[in-house]
């Protein structure tokens, strides 16, 4: 393929034709119905970057932790409607991310564990009739868990045109400045000044030992995060939520930082750092279950900073890193 593909080229054009671009977003997914949720974990604990065994024992227990959790799962849900409203902020995304890069381009989702699926992605693209494609996780700190994975399984789909991705980006300018924008608005909040709580989601340690990435990344985002915020003496700490089954995990955990917050009498602001979209984690386990447990453990001001979203600077930073991708790409073929 001619390394000038992404440009357009013949007679009788003035301004460069911009090719048809596909960015597909990458997400998690989440039920849509109460009946959704045992086919959503189990769809979950069958991907062998989550269950690392061989297919056969892995369907099957598979199928035993979402019958198990299933019941558990659903009163979870049922706080907050009944389903997940991750693919709804998903949406607002992707039409936002759209409106920013402007008519040659369009955004398309591909959840990893539910509707719509990369398969329900490549069809859309290809009725669209999409001459590129850009792969955009909406998880800003790379892991063998989440982009890896969601990658492994486009690569399944065979959608032949030429594709770009952008791995990770945990400290995209934008992305900083929107949580650091979200966290001063928040410390104004609080009732006094609290220890600022970066909350991200857990890995079990054997993951990080085998060397993913993953919690390094989430290191980077916080320092350029209290950087941005640039406030002197500024009490922070990193913790790990989500925690699930018998193995180690890295910690600390958003638990323990929450009783030691109650022992020393300080309040806390909870940022979530690589959610950037509310869902079950932070509307129940953030909002709910750890509100509760602060309030049990003595801790004097519990604030939470809501997830970036549709923030102006967060979609952005999503342009900027899309179209810094084609570029770079394009430059790189034609010095090839």
């Amino acid at each position: 393929m001619s390394p000038n593909w992404w440009r357009g080229s013949g007679p009788g054009r003035g301004k460069p034709r911009v090719p048809k671009t596909a960015v597909v977003l990458f997400n998690l997914g989440g039920p849509d119905c109460p009946e959704a949720v045992e086919p959503f974990l189990f769809n979950l604990f069958n991907d062998p970057a989550i269950l690392n065994l061989p297919g056969p024992f892995r369907w099957v227990l598979a199928k035993l932790i979402a019958r198990t959790r299933g019941p558990k799962a659903r009163e979870i849900y049922a706080k907050i409607g009944g389903s997940s409203p991750l693919l709804e902020n998903t949406e607002a995304q992707a039409r936002a991310l759209e409106q920013h890069l402007g008519p040659d381009w369009r955004c398309f989702i591909a959840m990893r564990y539910w509707h719509p699926f990369a398969s329900e992605a490549v069809n859309a693209i290809r009725d669209w009739g999409a001459e590129r494609v850009v792969l955009l996780p909406l998880y800003p700190q790379f892991s063998t868990t989440t982009t890896a994975s969601s990658l492994a399984e486009w690569a399944r789909m065979g959608l032949d045109l030429p594709t770009r991705i952008v791995e990770s980006y945990p400290q995209a300018r934008g992305f900083v400045a929107a949580l650091a924008g979200l966290t001063a608005a928040g410390l104004l909040k609080c009732k006094i000044r609290p220890r600022v709580l970066f909350s991200a989601h857990g890995l079990p340690k054997k993951i990080v030992d085998a060397g993913d990435p993953y919690p390094s990344q989430v290191e980077m985002t916080v320092a350029a995060v209290v950087e941005a915020l640039a406030i002197p003496d500024l009490d922070w700490v990193i913790a790990y939520q989500s925690r699930v089954g018998p193995l180690e995990w890295i910690g600390p955990s958003v638990e323990a930082e929450i009783d030691r917050a109650g022992r020393e009498g300080l309040g806390l602001l909870v940022v979530p750092v690589a959610f950037v979209s509310e869902h079950s984690e932070t509307l129940v386990e953030l909002d709910i279950e750890y509100r509760h447990r602060a309030e049990k453990a003595g801790v004097v001001d519990y604030v939470r900073v809501p997830a970036v979203g549709a923030d102006p600077r967060f979609i952005e930073a999503l342009g900027d890193l899309v179209a810094s991708n084609l570029v770079l790409s394009s430059l790189t073929e034609e010095n090839s």
